[in-house]
């Protein structure tokens, strides 16, 4: 054997040696970590109910959470996994190239190495349960090797900053890709005069998503307690319902967002707390003068100086048929945020809620408030920037806050806007303080609602005057929700917790309230030239707005108000309950009858006549566990009647055709709750489907048919009650 023989063979056992005891060391490491986690497992245990709703119970908050987020990843591991891919800027390694520019826009606000340097800098507790937060999840993986994840393997407790509101989306949902794209897309050149922002028409009309929160004082309720409707209106399967429990304070029920670690809409033995989406003009975007400096630097003025805009880069990868592609992007920003689009030649940067930190400390803390001041205390956090709250307590109190996180502005400029980057007086000038805030604190009329409307009829004749505030504060419309909620809580009295679920299922819908009656006045002018229409009109003519499964003045009304949504001219670019006044009183009497003669021969087409119950429209299907959900007219379903809330609908049901002729519901009533307050807390719930997105779980559609029935169960809060419905109790990592 030559010497470089030799020496080659003793380089390659070498390396073999090399690579044995790094595997060696690897393997150890990982057993490390597995008996770790296999300890702290066994600090905690899951009781499932006779629902499938998971009751955690750890001595610390932070072994809590460790439970809170296997036993999420046990119901729904693609939707927890989902909701990170996407919040981190990682959507396009699962949904391919297209998904690029959302991930982007995450990483314009916020990259990886700013989020674990926000983490290292987190108080020691939020450390912890963000610590909790991936050890649980990992734990699962770990231990269910039959889980293929699309993209997270591992799951870091950095990951939580991106993803700390809790809300549908957050705020950054708010910024439009289309901007983004147009900006950073393939003309990713510096040339200041033809990157303009690619904007996409609004629709006129909307179907509406939001939410639904009413708080009831003392003197109204049988009891003498407060009470608190809690009804979020979002995707169906969106949230998981849970119940986490510690000895360090923390007993929390309620709505999860997949994926975090604090309970989001619910409550605990004393306080209750329900967010609906506000209308607060919370971000901003500013029109940037930028200039290329003598040496090529990009400058923007601001007052009398040149500031430097910074640069920077990201490299994002993306799925590209079998394999994975990278793409480099710039990033641009000003001390006011990121740069996201242009207008008119000139670059925009928009301004958003954006402290991870104090937000996380606000969205957990929460749910471990035990009264008013506590709760006030919290709110002074100001960082849950796209929400209003309606609360209740064991003390009797209910309160309402149109928004939280809302900077103070010059209100010489209109904020509504793009306003003058390069002006100082167009800054932010801080944050208004709660006590600045539309808020109502125990009102006279002894109750409080919100409906994703403005709050000046919040509480009735008791409400704020809108004179009071800057118009940037609540410039929310109202909306036909909100009207139907004053009407049934004006004169509510004796309430249990049923007939606040009689309250908040009431079905009149105000919106064809105003939109049959024009249609009806058309006819009556001008009816001789559609005969064919006129026992159709009879039975609009007789209905009393209300829906049902069995209603044929429903579907009538539906394809209506969709077709006139579909062909009726909208020439003010007017939206959601504008538009239906206009179409109810100002389009002429030939579009509404023209309108309705299309929807009349839609009904017959689809379904053979057009006196078709709204029940054989309007449908309850799952199929699948699929996060993007698919429909059959071929398969069973079930009748439904609710309706959606853009007709003024409480009990809100949105729903859609995709590739069907029936309609299957999509969003609106997803979790829903009400509570009562006393010595004892009590409460009834409801989940669309059932608490499990495995379709071979029974609990996949076991609360379907209750879902339609409204037959709420109820909830099971002390540990006894827990007991004496539970169907498994064990740690995580057992089978």
């Amino acid at each position: 054997m030559t010497i470089h023989a030799f020496l080659r063979c003793g380089i390659a056992w070498c390396a073999l040696a090399l690579m044995t005891a790094c595997a060696d060391e690897d393997a150890q490491n990982v057993d490390s970590e597995l008996a770790r986690l296999a300890s702290r497992a066994g600090a905690v245990t899951i009781i499932r109910d006779d629902f499938g709703v998971p009751h955690i119970y750890a001595n610390t908050d932070a072994d809590a959470v460790f439970g809170l987020l296997y036993a999420q990843a046990e119901d729904d591991f693609p939707r927890v996994e989902r909701n990170y891919y996407w919040a981190i800027g990682r959507l396009a390694e699962a949904e391919g190239e297209s998904a690029l520019f959302s991930d982007l826009r995450a990483r314009l606000y916020m990259s990886t190495d700013q989020a674990k340097e926000a983490y290292a800098k987190s108080p020691p507790w939020l450390q912890a349960l963000c610590d909790a937060f991936a050890d649980g999840l990992n734990y699962y993986l770990a231990t269910h090797p039959e889980v293929t994840p699309k993209v997270l393997t591992r799951f870091e407790p950095w990951m939580p900053m991106f993803f700390f509101e809790g809300s549908i989306g957050g705020d950054i949902e708010q910024i439009p890709l289309d901007g983004i794209r147009a900006f950073y897309g393939e003309n990713r050149s510096v040339d200041l005069a033809v990157m303009e922002q690619a904007r996409e028409p609004k629709l006129g009309y909307e179907q509406h998503l939001g939410s639904n929160g009413f708080a009831i004082a003392g003197e109204r309720t049988r009891s003498g307690n407060a009470m608190l409707l809690i009804n979020p209106h979002t995707s169906l399967y969106f949230r998981g319902e849970v119940h986490v429990v510690s000895e360090e304070g923390l007993n929390a029920y309620g709505a999860v967002t997949w994926g975090q670690f604090f309970v989001y809409q619910g409550f605990n033995e004393h306080t209750g707390w329900m967010h609906t989406s506000t209308g607060v003009d919370f971000m901003d975007e500013f029109v940037e003068e930028v200039i290329e400096g003598a040496d090529g630097e990009l400058m923007y003025r601001y007052g009398d100086e040149l500031r430097p805009v910074e640069v920077s880069e990201v490299t994002l990868k993306y799925k590209d048929g079998n394999d994975m592609s990278e793409r480099t992007f710039p990033r641009y920003r000003t001390h006011h945020g990121p740069v996201t689009h242009m207008l008119d030649g000139k670059w925009v940067a928009t301004r958003i809620n954006w402290d991870p930190v104090t937000a996380l400390e606000q969205s957990y803390v929460r749910s471990k408030k035990t009264g008013l001041d506590g709760f006030n205390d919290m709110m002074d956090l100001r960082t849950n920037s796209s929400n209003n709250t309606v609360y209740a307590d064991s003390a009797g109190n209910i309160a309402y806050y149109h928004g939280n996180f809302i900077p103070k502005r010059d209100t010489r400029f209109d904020f509504s806007k793009p306003v003058d980057g390069s002006n100082p007086a167009t800054d932010w000038l801080g944050l208004h303080a709660v006590d600045e805030i539309v808020t109502v604190v125990n009102p006279t009329n002894g109750w409080l609602q919100n409906c994703n409307s403005t709050p000046f009829t919040a509480a009735g004749d008791y409400s704020p005057k809108q004179e009071d505030y800057p118009v940037y504060m609540a410039p929310d419309a109202e909306n036909f929700r909100g009207i139907h909620a004053q009407r049934v809580l004006k004169d509510a009295t004796d309430l249990t917790l049923d007939g606040l679920l009689d309250l908040a299922y009431d079905s009149y819908l105000p919106g064809f309230e105003r939109l049959i009656p024009g249609l009806i006045e058309a006819y009556d002018a001008e009816g001789s030239s559609y005969p064919e229409l006129a026992e159709a009109i009879d039975v609009l003519r007789r209905w009393d707005l209300r829906v049902s499964a069995d209603s044929v003045p429903m579907a009538l009304a539906y394809f209506y108000g969709m077709q006139f949504r579909d062909d009726g001219e909208n020439p003010q670019g007017l939206r959601r309950m504008a538009l239906i006044n206009y179409f109810a009183d100002a389009s002429s009497y030939q579009e509404r009858l023209a309108v309705f003669e299309t929807a009349v021969e839609r009904l017959i087409t689809d379904f053979g006549q057009w006196d078709t119950a709204w029940g054989e429209i309007n449908r309850f299907q799952r199929l699948s566990g699929d996060i993007n959900l698919a429909f059959d007219d071929g398969k069973p379903s079930l009748p439904v009647g609710l309706a959606s809330g853009d007709w003024g609908a409480l009990a809100s049901y949105r729903a859609v055709r995709r590739d069907t002729k029936r309609i299957y519901g999509v969003s609106g009533n997803s979790f829903v709750a009400v509570v009562e307050f006393g010595d004892k807390v009590r409460a009834k719930s409801i989940l669309a489907g059932g608490q499990s997105g495995d379709p071979d779980s029974p609990h996949f559609y076991d609360q379907a048919q209750p879902y339609i029935d409204r037959e709420f169960k109820d909830v099971a809060f002390y540990r006894e009650d827990v007991e004496a419905r539970a169907v498994r109790s064990y740690h995580p990592g057992e089978s």
